[in-house]
């Protein structure tokens, strides 16, 4: 693949900002106990030490307190816990959230029956409301998580400009898929393992360290343009692999912010990262197609542009590590 335009490459990486992504959906779970009767968990992400988003579950008319919320703020999320109970079950009735038209957060939700089936569904703010239904539909759980794989890679800008940086160093073809592969392989296992409980790393580190993989690709691609053929250029796949362990962590931490059961853990990591991978293909292909179009147009570029991308990627992840790192001092 030709070198791709400076222009297009560098105003997707300046359109980071200079902020990283941020997932933290709110999550709604309910436990049927008896015929008519359920337990609550309500976890909202926090906002500072002691305040939250303004989100409150409201359910079907009817439906009455049989224990009271307890509250706590725990890791940033504030967490309600009480029973409610409603004559027939809410089988047919709908849940609202209320004010999260009002934000930019998304809402999991986990219903699970006496018989032991679930219903998972995923609130928007343009949808802030379900109807419970009496059967779970077979691919509900499949079709939420491997949106909001999707939607998490896409709104992850740290890992979009990882992603465009080996875009950049491999010029696109197989050896591109091969690489982007090895990164969504790597980082499915430490998702995995950090999920499980298996790995546990504080997300100041984690978040850290991915700004550096990121610094570390942006660096080796200015070498690949002087002439040099580094290691990273031969196998960039391995490179990838290696930094996808890293990500991988800051994809659990993600995941864990939605606070979901381990009953339903295998289910969402297998189609969050198939929701991943799809995300990764979709930016490629919108930045290969942004390519083809600058391409054929009369616009000349001197040949010191071709490395300005790589300057902009490795200069908002040098700012990303340095913030990072100060937060880390000052905690």
């Amino acid at each position: 693949m030709k070198r791709l335009p400076a222009v297009l490459l560098a105003a997707l990486a300046l359109n980071a900002a200079a902020s990283a992504h941020e997932m933290r959906p709110a999550y709604l779970e309910l436990k049927q106990t008896g015929e008519s009767t359920y337990d609550v968990l309500w976890k909202v992400p926090g906002r500072g030490e002691d305040l939250r988003l303004a989100l409150y579950v409201e359910f079907p008319e009817g439906t009455t307190n049989t224990r009271e919320p307890r509250a706590t703020m725990v890791n940033g999320a504030f967490t309600e816990r009480w029973s409610i109970r409603r004559d027939g079950g809410l089988t047919g009735g709908t849940i609202h959230v209320l004010g999260l038209s009002q934000t930019m957060t998304d809402v999991l939700v986990r219903l699970e029956r006496l018989d032991g089936t679930t219903q998972v569904t995923r609130l928007l703010p343009s949808a802030p409301r379900f109807l419970v239904e009496s059967a779970p539909h077979a691919f509900e759980v499949a079709r939420t998580y491997t949106v909001l794989g999707i939607e998490h890679i896409l709104g992850g800008i740290d890992h979009l400009l990882f992603v465009l940086a080996l875009l950049i160093l491999t010029r696109g073809g197989w050896l591109l898929v091969k690489t982007v592969s090895a990164f969504t392989v790597s980082h499915s296992l430490t998702l995995t393992a950090a999920t499980l409980g298996w790995v546990h790393v504080p997300p100041p580190p984690v978040e850290a360290c991915i700004a550096l993989s990121i610094m570390f690709v942006a660096a080796e691609i200015l070498r690949v343009r002087g002439g040099e053929k580094t290691f990273t250029a031969r196998n960039p796949w391995l490179v990838a692999f290696v930094f996808g362990l890293m990500h991988g962590l800051g994809f659990a931490g993600g995941l864990s912010e939605a606070g979901l059961p381990e009953t339903h853990i295998p289910v969402a990591l297998l189609f969050f990262s198939i929701g991943v991978e799809t995300g990764h293909f979709l930016f490629i292909g919108v930045v290969l197609a942004a390519w083809w179009l600058v391409r054929r147009s009369p616009i000349t570029l001197p040949r010191w542009a071709d490395l300005v991308p790589s300057y902009a990627i490795g200069g908002i992840a040098a700012f990303w590590f340095i913030e990072r790192t100060l937060s880390i001092v000052s905690a």
